[in-house]
């Protein structure tokens, strides 16, 4: 049964074709929509942009016919979009705490005028489409069905893991030793006892049935059809880095392979999501030279209230926000085995001096993501550290700066968000993982065990 959405303004300067995301039913946008979309238009920041894109496919639409008539929204298969005016008679059907007349409960009104017709016979079912969870409650309140918008949202419980276990005789893990590949073909336990079915890239730890603690490391190469030995996560050295557990052995490989330049990392604080990644692009930029330069770059989100102007240039002024990405790396270049195998200088000099001499060097950058757009990036190592803040446009905005060499990883834990626009499950990282899933292309591993330190770990699940 078609059904008639009301849009809220937040709705659609989250996602600007959200209009044409309904299918085939009829898109309500009330009058106040307009009025506040207009008046975002001249923001800066994204917001402004996306209202821009709103505004501009109205306009296209209204080519179609009346918008108070209804339109034909082209794209879908027989939807339609209507703008329509918030009516005071309805309004004063709300209840006297609602009848302000402000944004919201205009909009309000207007969910509730075509509720009217439809219990009138002359409509389908109604809802209210608002990410704003004070309005569904108002919705609720007045006997409206109101739905958040989910269209581009990602069910957290069932993220794609990006590794997988499998149970093989000793016999099939001696052949993918001895030939360099096994196979899925050969392999049993999927669906309906067929080859298990397994995505590009994902990691896989055979487990030998006979002898369960005998287990054995790949990766599956879609474009071969089979298992693959880790090629380089074992025999790479990374000064004082070296992989802990399973998670961070599969996530190393996908760091190290040039032929994979789109890696995801998701885990909780303390699985070394950053450190893993930072240390593959300082060994491949100075030592391998795959990649002219690693660069590093994070939103710029405050955890808590902000510190108001910060003084100097723009470097001076990302400094705070960078200092997460200094410590780590002050990690990986101290010492005298880190400052000698990284730095080319010694162990003399202190890892302060390292990361100048790296950027000295233009080894190193740190960007400001705010500046990223029109850029193209090539021949580089990019780390987009805390990437969890990042809206799905922004994401999109990045991987696109992506030019012919570079390769780009994305860090993050969506539990850990701190921008107010984005949730666990409507992140641009979660989405970025489950849209480039199966991608040759692309790698994604879910680190799990933490490894910063005993108390580390543990605050991180009791807390």
């Amino acid at each position: 049964m078609s059904k008639t959405f009301v849009l809220d303004t937040n709705v659609l300067l989250h996602d600007p074709q959200a209009l044409t995301r309904f299918e085939d039913n009829q898109v309500v946008v009330p009058i106040e929509v307009v009025e506040e979309i207009d008046r975002f238009k001249r923001d800066p920041s994204e917001k402004g942009r996306n209202a821009r894109q709103v505004s501009r496919l109205l306009d296209e639409l209204r080519e179609q016919g009346n918008l108070a008539d209804g339109v034909p929204i082209v794209g879908t298969s027989g939807g339609t979009l209507k703008v329509v005016f918030c009516r005071s008679e309805t309004l004063a059907q709300l209840p006297p705490e609602l009848r302000a007349g402000n944004g919201d409960n205009n909009i309000l009104a207007v969910a509730l005028e075509q509720r009217l017709e439809q219990v009138m016979g002359s409509r389908p079912p109604v809802v209210l489409v608002t990410k704003d969870t004070n309005l569904r409650i108002k919705a609720d309140a007045v006997g409206l069905i109101a739905q958040d918008y989910t269209t581009d949202k990602v069910d957290i419980a069932d993220l794609y893991p990006g590794v997988c276990e499998l149970w093989v005789s000793a016999e099939q893990m001696d052949g993918l030793r001895a030939a360099g590949g096994l196979p899925v073909a050969d392999l049993g336990g999927g669906p309906d006892g067929g080859p298990p079915a397994l995505v590009a890239n994902e990691g896989v730890t055979l487990i030998d049935h006979a002898q369960p603690n005998h287990t054995l490391l790949a990766r599956y190469s879609a474009a071969q059809g089979a298992l693959l030995p880790l090629q380089r996560a074992p025999k790479v050295r990374l000064g004082r880095i070296q992989a802990r557990n399973r998670e961070q052995t599969f996530a190393l490989d996908l760091l190290l392979d040039p032929a994979v330049p789109l890696v995801t990392l998701v885990g909780k604080a303390g699985t070394g999501k950053t450190l893993l990644a930072l240390a593959a692009g300082l060994h491949q930029v100075a030592d391998e030279r795959i990649y002219e330069r690693l660069l590093v770059t994070r939103p710029v989100i405050s955890l808590g209230k902000e510190m108001g102007f910060l003084p100097g240039d723009l470097e001076e002024k990302m400094a705070p926000w960078m200092q997460p990405i200094v410590d780590n790396l002050d990690f990986l270049l101290g010492g005298e085995e880190g400052g000698a195998h990284h730095g080319g200088r010694g162990g003399q000099r202190g890892p302060r001096n390292s990361w100048a001499d790296l950027k000295g060097m233009g080894m190193l950058e740190v960007e400001a993501i705010s500046y990223i757009r029109g850029r193209s990036i090539p021949r580089q190592f990019m780390v987009v550290d805390e990437s969890q803040n990042l809206t799905p446009h922004e994401v999109k905005t990045i991987v696109t700066r992506v030019g012919e060499g570079t390769k780009i990883v994305f860090t993050g834990d969506p539990f850990q968000i701190d921008n107010p626009y984005v949730d666990a499950e409507s992140n641009g990282l979660t989405w970025l993982v489950e849209r480039f899933k199966g991608q040759p292309l692309a790698g994604h591993v879910s680190l799990l065990r933490g490894e910063r330190s005993e108390l580390a770990e543990l605050a991180a699940n009791l807390l």
